[in-house]
């Protein structure tokens, strides 16, 4: 029997990345998106010409009511969950916490924790073995961002990305017992169109001479761990975490 993942926030990026990797080592996809529903089909397109399977949900991960229902439409179209990945994720301009509204909080961690919670919720419920379920993997995707704390750029992005460190801890340990392995990837300054949102398309070529490897990342590194962390080659690992991030 195939597998069957979710990728949230899967349009773009890491997301894409992850969902096309994953297509390659034989999962069924559920590729999620929020408003770029060409960039998602483009991505399901990739993975059909590779003759993988996958699908496009539309949903808002913050929202309870959209969580449910592309939960249910994972349920009809591709069968029980298997693994999802945590990747959608929010970032809203760069500033510093003295210009920090509680609106913009609210937005960053709806999406990056609520939102986290809600789809890992659903997954456990599907995937425990209290539950009838075969087991599992939740991989969410942290930053770098978590440790160093984002200082004049993007302390609120860093503290949502904590509390995800703090979750998958609690998590990977509430849920062991149940046949559920929870880890995380934390990366660092990675080449994607997230940093066009925070007013600086081209910040990771400003920053690489602050990381060790003296680059920035590709979105496919990242979906390497994510796949490793997936696998059964990381049938004893839980409650961890793999910085890809150059050696900041």
């Amino acid at each position: 029997m195939r597998k069957v993942l979710l990728v949230t926030g899967a349009g773009r990026g890491i997301g894409a990345a992850t969902a096309r990797l994953a297509a390659e080592r034989g999962y069924d996809v559920c590729v999620n998106y929020l408003h770029n529903r060409e960039a998602a089909l483009a991505v399901v397109a990739d993975i059909e010409r590779g003759g993988g399977n996958a699908i496009t949900v539309a949903a808002d991960v913050s929202a309870e009511a959209d969580v449910m229902r592309l939960y249910e439409t994972i349920d009809r179209q591709l069968g029980r969950l298997s693994a999802l990945v945590n990747n959608a994720g929010v970032l809203e301009r760069q500033g510093r916490v003295e210009a920090i509204d509680a609106a913009r909080l609210q937005r960053v961690f709806a999406t990056n924790v609520i939102g986290s919670f809600l789809c890992a919720r659903e997954a456990v419920r599907r995937m425990s073995n209290a539950n009838g379920g075969g087991g599992g993997a939740i991989v969410n995707l942290s930053s770098v961002a978590a440790r160093t704390g984002s200082p004049n750029e993007y302390v609120d992005y860093a503290a949502s990305k904590g509390a995800i460190d703090s979750f998958t801890r609690g998590l990977a340990a509430e849920v062991a017992e149940q046949g559920i392995r929870v880890n995380a990837v934390r990366p660092g300054f990675i080449h994607t169109e997230m940093h066009a949102s925070g007013g600086e398309p081209d910040r990771v070529e400003r920053v690489k001479a602050f990381v060790p490897l003296k680059r920035g990342g590709r979105a496919e590194e990242v979906a390497q761990a994510v796949l490793w962390l997936l696998s059964d080659e990381a049938s004893y690992t839980t409650g961890a975490f793999i910085d890809v991030a150059g050696g900041r």
